[in-house]
């Protein structure tokens, strides 16, 4: 027992970086997670990410744009402008706001559904990944693990489908070599160790998602969309590992890891898909997510739940010049921080729901530091989730306090953007219903096996994973073609409006 915590507490040192391993690449000194030639580059560091290089314009913009929705939410309250939020003194929390009423559903959904299963009937799941695999050419991204590979392209192709099809679904290469084919379960598993990988499939899930991107028509779906949204889903998993752990959102369940994935909203495409701890934070999941998908999309906005909306969430999103969406689990009881004392930041409607002051000092003093960090994850060479682990374990950090005033000004000019904004509720449930209703496709897919990632091994488990993303990008992808084939027949010609 004595070893185990003795273990336990070193992974947890290595993970904050509180203890590092000389001459080691993930686990090297923090120091050297910083980008060299920052003070070099400082100018060009600064204009990628769109920030003044003097910190009184850097705060002096936060201030205003904090003192600016602060006054809008209070002129709005007194002009009785906004019947559905009341703020007053409540033992509850003094923010009051009324749930949204639900829309009707459109009036030619069902009428489309109906078309298009019709035209095509039921689709078999390895018909679509087939012949999208054929429509995007994604498998010709994988490459051997050695120099040559003396495979016929046919027989290849057709044993790459049945292997990821196996781990995407979770039945495993045995029961995939069952079926009716000429390929045998060592046929399968040699082409599993010397094709497949976990950055061949991130590969293969990016180029699905730009496929789908490209063949979507402007006149459906509108200019490319800018959004994502983000949100976790337990999976059951072997746990004769130290990776797999207990969730306290989830007492029922097994002992499992979290999937993070990172949705586009106007067509439920993934982009992005994360196998992590369920101790791991969801803010820089979200982050890296945002940073780190490849795709052809560019990201300006990320909606996320409650769990992914901390005040750090907040400060690092401004920093790396994208916006945080959030919906609130206890929106009653957020406080808004105000931009300063005295007569000048007088917000009387809204004294309820104040806090102290933004203290700017901090932000002036660090604010370098923080741009060096920020840096430093949008390069890469640092890990966001080593750098919070190491900021939560050491609160006193100066980069981190300035993060976390930063995140207190940006958190309370989203929340009272939100609380006027009737329009912005519904649109912050419309972008998480996405990635909700994406989660809750995961057990129709993943059937076999009841839905666990049958593997002690982090690497078959990341597979299981990004197989699972490609299998959903393929319906995605196959989705958004009969759609738009659908919607070009005659009798479909100026029957969609905006409303339906």
């Amino acid at each position: 027992m004595y070893e185990c915590g003795v273990f336990q507490s070193l992974r947890e040192k290595l993970r904050c970086k509180e203890i590092w391993v000389r001459g080691a690449e993930k686990w090297r000194n923090p120091d050297d997670d910083l980008p060299k030639d920052y003070e070099a580059r400082r100018a060009e560091n600064y204009a990628k990410l769109r920030k003044p290089l003097d910190p009184k314009q850097f705060i002096d913009e936060l201030r205003d744009e904090l003192d600016h929705e602060l006054g809008q939410l209070n002129a709005a309250l007194g002009h009785q402008r906004l019947p559905w939020l009341k703020i007053s003194e409540r033992k509850t929390g003094a923010v009051q706001l009324s749930p949204l009423d639900a829309l009707p559903e459109p009036v030619n959904l069902r009428r489309l559904k109906a078309a298009i299963r019709s035209r095509w009937g039921v689709v078999p799941l390895m018909d679509m990944f087939a012949e999208t695999c054929l429509r995007t050419g994604c498998l010709q991204t994988l490459s051997p693990a050695g120099v040559q590979g003396h495979l016929d392209p046919q027989q290849l192709f057709e044993r790459l489908l049945l292997v990821i099809y196996a781990y995407g679904t979770g039945t495993g290469i045995r029961a995939a070599a069952a079926g009716d084919h000429d390929h045998n379960e060592d046929d399968l598993r040699y082409v599993r160790r010397r094709y497949l990988s976990v950055e061949g499939c991130r590969e293969i899930a990016r180029t699905i998602a730009n496929a789908t991107f490209a063949a979507r028509h402007t006149a459906l779906w509108g200019e490319g969309t800018t959004a994502v949204a983000s949100d976790s889903t337990h999976f059951s998993a072997y746990d004769q590992n130290i990776f797999t752990e207990w969730h306290s959102r989830y007492r029922r369940a097994k002992r499992g890891v979290l999937i993070y994935w990172t949705v586009e909203t106007s067509g439920a495409m993934a982009v992005h898909s994360q196998l992590i701890s369920c101790s791991a934070s969801e803010v820089h999941a979200m982050v890296e997510g945002a940073m780190r998908h490849g795709t052809d999309m560019e990201i300006e906005a990320n909606y996320v739940d409650s769990h992914g909306a901390s005040f750090v969430g907040f400060g690092i999103t401004r920093l790396l010049d994208f916006d945080l969406v959030a919906r609130f689990k206890q929106i009653n009881r957020m406080k808004l921080y105000v931009p300063g004392r005295g007569d000048d930041f007088s917000y009387p409607l809204l004294g309820p729901a104040l806090t102290r002051p933004i203290r700017w000092d901090i932000i002036a003093n660090n604010y370098d530091l923080m741009m060096k960090y920020a840096t430093a994850i949008r390069l890469g060479t640092a890990s966001t989730e080593a750098l919070l682990r190491r900021f939560t374990s050491e609160t006193t950090h100066p980069a981190y306090a300035a993060m976390l005033e930063v995140g207190r000004a940006q958190r309370s000019i989203f929340l009272a953007r939100y609380l006027r904004g009737r329009d912005l509720q519904r649109e912050t449930e419309s972008g998480l219903n996405v990635v909700e209703n994406y989660n809750g496709v995961n057990d129709y897919i993943r059937f076999g096996k009841r839905g666990e990632l049958a593997s002690n091994r982090k690497e078959e488990q990341e597979l299981g994973m990004l197989c699972l993303h490609i299998l959903q990008s393929c319906l995605g992808y196959i989705n958004t073609l009969m759609i738009q084939d659908t919607l070009a027949l005659p009798e479909w010609q100026d029957v969609l409006t905006d409303a339906a």
